[in-house]
């Protein structure tokens, strides 16, 4: 491989993935290879608690040429380790894979291939997903959503396997958000998206590291972080509710005119009482939700903390 800026950086967050490394590597480093370019890897080791620091420092040192690891202080999160990928990358196009070899290596070559077509930001949309039915229903459901209150149009939003312009890169490199969900953030900044369909393999070994409720933390983040249409809906829900209950009010005092006084309609009162009292709290958790954010970001605490950069210096000429 010859020296010199890389025109190819393939960005790979990793945490506790030891069973599944080594067939990573295996189909990872042939799959570049064969694209005839300059290219590295940036593995970005999400604090680990198994041995998957050790197999990436043994894979740097098999590889130095190519390969660089960069080691948390600590676990930070998916989208926080691409982050950095980002930081450290130096390709003229970035592409980032999980390491879980659900999105097979050897399709890398159809992204770079949109990149160069003028695409500076290039999706993907995956056929026959493996995954268990619940996570495929939810992932629809939260596509559903995010289409009807933000501007971001991606068709599979959990799919991190994506191609991103240096332009798109070095944009979201300049943005210092606390909690954010990275292929959005991109989305914002392209002037030529397009998405493309990929392979779905079953994964490679281990289990996934998102359980329910971390997608929905992910996708509460992605939903706050990009529109604020949620309040606006529940400006309008308190608005109509306003309106209905001045009138079931009016209803009720003609009806005790007509009727005279009722007991009947008792445990209806406390029906509609429950219910305005859980669509009030629901309004309150997501008023949470933006307040929580602002508190993050006030206190400009940092995103990532890395501990260790290994890569080979390049030597002055």
């Amino acid at each position: 491989m010859s020296h010199g800026a890389p025109e190819l950086s393939i960005v790979i967050p990793v945490y506790n993935e030891e069973e599944v490394l080594p067939a990573l590597f295996a189909r990872l480093y042939p799959a570049l290879d064969a694209l005839g370019r300059r290219y590295e890897i940036l593995f970005v080791n999400d604090g680990s608690r198994d041995r998957s620091a050790a197999l990436l420092r043994q894979q740097f040192e098999h590889r130095p040429d190519v390969t660089r690891v960069v080691l948390f202080a600590g676990n930070f999160g998916q989208h926080r380790a691409i982050l950095a990928g980002f930081a450290h990358s130096r390709g003229r196009y970035v592409i980032t894979l999980d390491a879980d070899l659900q999105n097979p290596p050897e399709e890398i070559a159809r992204l770079v291939s949109e990149l160069e077509a003028g695409h500076d930001y290039v999706g993907t949309i995956r056929i026959q997903r493996k995954d268990v039915a619940w996570r495929r229903h939810a992932s629809r459901l939260m596509n559903m959503l995010r289409e009807r209150t933000t501007r971001v149009r991606i068709t599979d939003q959990g799919c991190m396997f994506r191609g991103y312009a240096r332009s798109v890169v070095d944009a979201v490199n300049q943005c210092s958000e606390y909690n954010t969900f990275v292929p959005a953030l991109a989305y914002t900044f392209a002037m030529s998206p397009t998405e493309i369909r990929v392979a779905h393999e079953d994964r490679g070994a281990g289990q996934s590291k998102y359980s329910l409720l971390r997608l929905m933390r992910l996708n509460f983040d992605l939903i706050t972080g990009f529109s604020t249409a949620p309040m606006q809906l529940f400006s309008g829900i308190g608005i109509v509710i306003a309106l209905l209950s001045v009138l079931f009010v009016v209803f009720l005092i003609v009806r005790r005119l007509v009727v005279g006084p009722e007991a009947e309609g008792l445990f209806t009162l406390f029906a509609i009482a429950f219910f305005l009292l859980g669509v009030a709290l629901f309004g309150v958790g997501l008023l949470g939700e933006y307040v929580g954010r602002i508190y993050d970001e006030v206190r400009h605490r940092p995103r990532y903390i890395v501990g260790t950069v290994l890569e080979r210096r390049e030597e002055p000429p």
